[in-house]
């Protein structure tokens, strides 16, 4: 049963440090689905690119996996075709609620599920790698490092899919971005105070960092092949090929 998000509604005398805790997995999905344009929509192709671009007997890794939305997108694309799929998150609540969903889905045993932080995972041989949303969680020190074992995980010709809120180099173009974004949140039944008090729980969780700087690692870790296949204002989801 789908619960509505209703965290921060009610005017809290101090705004706690977001976390995935068993509170937020209760609303998730229609937190994310108010909060993340064209979140369906993304999961629903990075599934048919993934499917795409599986290799027999490689892994395909889903970092900060959450609740498996892209994991049964992806499961669903590949129908009766084996595949191995490690899915790994911080947030046990998130794992626990992936697996109740697995139960009923007849490959859920070539699923793995990891609770632990990506930036230690030893990684396999990989033909796709997807990291939604997760990059901006992790300390800024760590993510040059992460991609770089990511990219020496893939196999040639294998890809990575990222997803990231994004903040623009101009801060006119910056500040539009935001705005638009609080609007977008607005027509999604969020109120002023439930918008003020979430970036305010987000504030130093949440770093994100602008299209270039993303490209630009990207491509000093080895990448040759970016695409920005799909943007939203202060959203933006990558292809990379290796």
């Amino acid at each position: 049963m789908k619960h509505a998000d209703s965290i921060y509604s009610q005017l809290q005398p101090t705004v706690a440090p977001f976390e995935f805790d068993d509170k937020v997995v209760q609303v998730f999905d229609d937190m994310i689905s108010r909060s993340v344009p064209l979140y369906r929509e993304s999961l629903f192709r990075q599934s048919e690119l993934a499917a795409h671009y599986y290799k027999d007997q490689s892994f395909i890794y889903d970092l900060g996996c959450s609740n498996g939305n892209f994991g049964l997108q992806f499961m669903q694309r590949m129908a009766t075709q084996p595949f191995k799929m490690v899915g790994i998150d911080t947030s046990q609540p998130m794992l626990d609620q992936y697996k109740t969903r697995l139960e009923n889905i007849p490959s859920h045993d070539q699923v793995e599920l990891c609770c632990q932080g990506i930036e230690d995972y030893p990684f396999k041989s990989a033909s796709v790698i997807v990291i939604n949303l997760t990059l901006q969680f992790l300390s800024l020190n760590v993510r040059n490092s992460l991609i770089k074992k990511l990219y020496d995980a893939l196999l040639p010709g294998g890809i990575l899919l990222l997803t990231e809120k994004v903040v623009h180099q101009d801060p006119e173009l910056s500040q539009l971005q935001q705005d638009w974004y609080y609007r977008f949140k607005k027509e999604n039944g969020y109120s002023q105070l439930e918008i003020s008090q979430k970036r305010d729980a987000l504030e130093n969780v949440l770093i994100p960092e602008t299209i270039e700087q993303h490209q630009q690692r990207l491509r000093q870790t080895g990448f040759n092949q970016i695409d920005v296949w799909l943007k939203w204002f202060n959203f933006a989801s990558l292809i990379c090929i290796k």
